[in-house]
C-alpha cells in the first residue's frame, strides 16, 4: 500500500516543515512494526519549495489470514478475504488506516511543539492514493471528500488494460488538493474515509469503535451529508454500534445549538469516570440490600429496570444462584457505559448466556419484561415527572408482573445531615422529586393495594432516629392470591 502527502513553501514557510509536523526527519527513511507488517516513512523530495513524504506499508499476507480467521477477538469475517490471494497487502483500506494513525499519531491530534502555529494553519495539500476500493465508485469517492474542502480527482483502474471491453474494476486513484485544511484534518479524514470506501476491516469491530469514529471525526463528520452512510460503513454495518454514534452526534448537535456542553444535555447517568473514581458508600450499601432482599425472595431471573451504567448487575453477576439478569434503560448511553463495565465482548460464553441489556422506557409497556421472579427499581421513581408514575406502575405492576419488586429512592428527610447539601435542594440535578418517609409509603401502599402485593419497608444506610435512613427501600411481594390468578391468566395465554 502506497500514499504520499505532498505541500509547497516558501522562503518563510518551507515546505520541509512537513518534517516537523509529521515528526518525521526528511533526511531519514524509518520504518515502523505494524501488527500485520512494516510500515516505512520516506521522502522521496524534501526542499524548501516543495516536501513530498509518502507512507509504505509492506502487509505480511500470512500474518494477516492467520491473525484475521472467525468473528471474534482474531478479526472480522471479511479479514482473510480469499485465504492467501486477496487485494489486502496491495490497495488502501483499514491496513493503510490504522498504519496513519500509529505512524503519525502525534501530527493526526494537531500537536507539533517545535512548530506549534504551522500546525494550526491551513497547508497547500496534496495527497495521492494510486490504488483505493470504492465500493460505490468514483462518485461516492466525490460525495466522500468534496464537502470537506478537498478537490477530487478521481480515475477508475481498469480490470485489464489490455481488455478495455471488461470494464472497470472497483479500484479507483485517487488525487485530493486542498489549500484550506491542516494537516491533522486531513489525516483524520483519510482515516476513516479509506475503511468506509472500502466497505470492509481487517479487524472485529467492537463498541470502542465508536469512540474512535467520534474523535476522528470531530468537526467534520456531524455535518457530513453522508454521514449515516460513513457512521455505517465505518462500524461494518452493526446496527447497534451505528445507532449509538448517532444518537452521541445528536447529543453534540442539541448541545452546540444550546450553547452548553454535551453532558448537560444527555445527564441521565453520571459520568464513568466520576462513579469509577468517586464511589459513594450508600450506593455500597444500597446494592448490598437489595442483593439480600433478592436472595430472600429466592429469586433467580431477575429485572434491573433503569440499569445506568450496571453497577448491581455487575455484582449480581459473581452470584450463580442468581441464572438469569437482564439490565433495561432508556439512555443508549448508560447502556454503553454497562456494557463496556460488564466486558460483555470479552466475556465467556456461560457467563454471557446469563446477562443481557436491552434498551426499554418503563413508560411503556414491554412484553420482554415478562415471566421474571423480581424487578429492581434503584434510584429510578424520582428520574421521572409525577403525572408519569401511573405509567411506570402499570408497566411494572400490572404488565411485567414479577413475584417481587424492590423500589429504593432517597428520603429527603434526611437531606438535612448532608453537609454540603443546600437547603432546599434535590440531591441530583435529573431528581423530579424526593419523598419523605410517609409520602413513599402512601404511594406504595396504594400501588400494592391496586396490583395485588403486600409491601414492607427496609432502611438503607445509618437509620438515624429522627429523619430515618439516606435511602429507603419497598419490597413488594405479590400476595398468594394474585400469584395464582397470574399464573392462570400466563397458562390461559
Amino acid at each position: 500500500m502506497f500514499l504520499t502527502i505532498t505541500t509547497t513553501g516558501t522562503p518563510e514557510r518551507p515546505a520541509t516543515d512537513l518534517g516537523f509536523l509529521l515528526h518525521k526527519h526528511p533526511d531519514n527513511a524509518q520504518a515502523f512494526s505494524t501488527s500485520y507488517g512494516k510500515a516505512h516513512v520516506l521522502y522521496p523530495e524534501a526542499d524548501p519549495g516543495r516536501c513530498t513524504a509518502a507512507l509504505l506499508l509492506e502487509v505480511d499476507a500470512v500474518a494477516l489470514v492467520r491473525r484475521g480467521k472467525g468473528k471474534g477477538r482474531g478479526g472480522a469475517p471479511d479479514a482473510a478475504l480469499a485465504q492467501y490471494v486477496n487485494d489486502r497487502p496491495y490497495a488502501a483500506s483499514s491496513l493503510l488506516a490504522v498504519a496513519l494513525s500509529a505512524v503519525f499519531s502525534s501530527a493526526m491530534r494537531g500537536v507539533c511543539n517545535a512548530r506549534p502555529e504551522r500546525a494550526e494553519q491551513p497547508l497547500p495539500l496534496r495527497i495521492e492514493v494510486p490504488a483505493l476500493p470504492a465500493r460505490g465508485g468514483p462518485d461516492l469517492v466525490r460525495k466522500l471528500f468534496a464537502p470537506l474542502g478537498w478537490t477530487v480527482t478521481v480515475e477508475p483502474v481498469a480490470l485489464d488494460a489490455e481488455f478495455p471491453e471488461w470494464g472497470d474494476s472497483r479500484y479507483v486513484s485517487l488525487v485530493l488538493e486542498t489549500e484550506t485544511l491542516t494537516l491533522a484534518e486531513a489525516l483524520r479524514h483519510l482515516y476513516v474515509l479509506l475503511p468506509v470506501l472500502d466497505d470492509a476491516k481487517h479487524y472485529w469491530v467492537a463498541s470502542d469503535e465508536v469512540d474512535k469514529l467520534l474523535r476522528a471525526g470531530e468537526g467534520w463528520l456531524p455535518a457530513h451529508p453522508e454521514q449515516k452512510l460513513i457512521i455505517s460503513r465505518y462500524l461494518s454495518r452493526r446496527w447497534s454500534l451505528t445507532r449509538e454514534a448517532m444518537e452521541r452526534l445528536e447529543l453534540v448537535r442539541l448541545a452546540e445549538a444550546d450553547d452548553s456542553e454535551v453532558e448537560e444535555i444527555d445527564n441521565a447517568v453520571e459520568a464513568e469516570t466520576e462513579a469509577e473514581e468517586k464511589p459513594t458508600p450508600l450506593a455500597v450499601q444500597r446494592r448490598d440490600a437489595i442483593i439480600e432482599a433478592l436472595k430472600a425472595s429466592g429469586a433467580g431471573r431477575v429485572l434491573d429496570l433503569g440499569c445506568g451504567q450496571g453497577q448491581l448487575v455487575q455484582a449480581l453477576l459473581k452470584d450463580t444462584r442468581f441464572t438469569e439478569i437482564v439490565g433495561t434503560d432508556v439512555s443508549m448511553r448508560a447502556l454503553t457505559i454497562a456494557s463496556r463495565r460488564l466486558k460483555l465482548d470479552r466475556m465467556g460464553e456461560r457467563q454471557a448466556s446469563r446477562v443481557q441489556l436491552f434498551q426499554s422506557s418503563l413508560a411503556y409497556t414491554d412484553n420482554r419484561l415478562k415471566g421474571y421472579d423480581a424487578a429492581v427499581l434503584s434510584e429510578v421513581i424520582e428520574h421521572l415527572d409525577l403525572p408519569r408514575l401511573p405509567a411506570l406502575e402499570y408497566a411494572v405492576f400490572g404488565a411485567a408482573r414479577p413475584r417481587t419488586v424492590l423500589v429504593t429512592t432517597p428520603n429527603v428527610e434526611y437531606n438535612v445531615r448532608w453537609e454540603t447539601l443546600p437547603a432546599g435542594h434535590v440531591r441530583h440535578g435529573d431528581h423530579r422529586f424526593e419523598w419523605t418517609r410517609a409520602e413513599f409509603g402512601e404511594w406504595a401502599a396504594k400501588v400494592a393495594q391496586r396490583h395485588g402485593y403486600d409491601v414492607e419497608f427496609v432502611p438503607v444506610g445509618p437509620d438515624d432516629p429522627e429523619v430515618g435512613p439516606p435511602t429507603q427501600m419497598a419490597v413488594f411481594t405479590m400476595t398468594s392470591t394474585a400469584e395464582q390468578k397470574t399464573a392462570k391468566e400466563e397458562k390461559a395465554a
